[in-house]
């Protein structure tokens, strides 16, 4: 059992005192869990390779998990990676600092215990003013994937992180609730047609504005074959998932609504103890206790902010099974189906034809 640090650090007024203190245990080969826009991270020096295997203890996280090299500035990844395409400088001039990490040919200089053993390397620049002051004054890129136990629902608050990891890493820094409330949006440079291999914060959509033609890994919302090797984080396990089993149910929404209620007053006279995932528009129009509404669906980015959340507000319910409407699959809709797919396990009810 480790003694955990709790720092708190106001973004709007950093204290820099105690981010030095911080910075210094990341320097020294240390753990710390950090706020940044997307989700709370875990972070490592990401050149030591003894210090990012203290991740993957803290996590419980399989080591063939790809981690995600956080900087500071643009430059610093000049050391970390071979070659710069046209393309990825368009990307990180338009979106850096921002919720995308990038896929290069890595350097010599970044062990592959940081990379799952591949040849290429994700990196991000993220936009918190925590994350990013953090790391510049710790002086070494930083390892660091979603500060929670592996397959959990990734840390939006503050509470989050100390239920996870309290006791296993060195330090917490509590900065607050983090904005966009998915992981970055992950695109692979290294091949002919950049490829999104999760979906985030940045779109298809804004993708295809800046550098045309864009792809989308086929199997971001559909199960993965056992003996996949992972090239980006959440790529091959089951991940984002509460104690309780979650249940999606797909269709035109007055089905949807139709088949929940329907399954809710099976399950519950069965002896369970369901809860809803619902939305503003369809709120009322469910049955009987622990309905949580994620937000409007005409403010997708609302409902990214508050999906883990919401996620983690069941399991404190102590609910058996949660029901859960699904999303269109355009802009960070695509981002939202992706966690709750994973989150499911894939496990879907169609209630009709088409979704809405």
């Amino acid at each position: 059992m480790i003694n955990t640090k709790f720092i708190n650090i106001d973004p709007d007024n950093i204290d820099m005192e105690k981010l030095k203190i911080v910075a210094d245990i990341l320097k020294n080969g240390g753990t710390v869990a950090f706020p940044t826009e997307t989700v709370y991270g875990l972070g490592a020096n990401a050149l030591c390779e003894e210090a990012v295997k203290k991740i993957f203890k803290a996590k419980g996280r399989p080591s063939d998990n790809p981690l995600i090299v956080h900087v500071s500035k643009l430059e610093d990844i000049n050391e970390l990676v071979l070659e710069i395409s046209e393309k990825a400088q368009i990307v990180m001039e338009k979106f850096w600092p921002g919720p995308i990490t990038l896929i290069f040919k890595k350097s010599d200089i970044v062990p592959k215990i940081v990379t799952g053993g591949l040849d290429t390397v994700a990196i991000r620049l993220p936009s918190h003013p925590i994350a990013r002051k953090l790391i510049k004054l710790s002086g070494v890129p930083v390892a660091a994937p979603s500060a929670n136990l592996s397959g959990k629902p990734s840390p939006t608050k503050e509470k989050h992180v100390t239920h996870d990891l309290m006791g296993r890493v060195d330090a917490i820094v509590c900065g607050g609730d983090t904005e966009v409330g998915v992981e970055s949006t992950v695109l692979d440079l290294t091949s002919n047609v950049p490829m999104i291999l999760r979906p985030g914060g940045i779109t298809k959509e804004d993708l295809q504005e800046v550098i045309g033609k864009v792809e989308t890994d086929p199997a971001i919302l559909s199960k993965r074959e056992s003996n996949l090797v992972p090239k980006s984080p959440g790529m091959k396990y089951t991940h984002y998932s509460p104690n309780a089993e979650v249940i999606l149910v797909d269709g035109r929404i007055e089905e949807v609504v139709k088949v929940i209620n329907k399954v809710k007053k099976e399950k519950e006279c069965e002896g369970y103890k369901v809860g809803v995932m619902a939305t503003e528009e369809t709120k009322d129009k469910y049955f009987g206790e622990n309905i949580i509404s994620l937000g409007s669906r005409k403010d997708l980015k609302t409902v990214a902010a508050n999906l883990f959340k919401v996620l983690r507000e069941f399991d404190e319910k102590r609910v058996d099974i949660v029901l859960a409407e699904t999303f269109e699959e355009v802009g960070i809709g695509q981002a939202i189906m992706n966690r709750l797919m994973k989150a499911a396990g894939y496990n879907v009810i169609h209630a009709g034809e088409n979704k809405n």
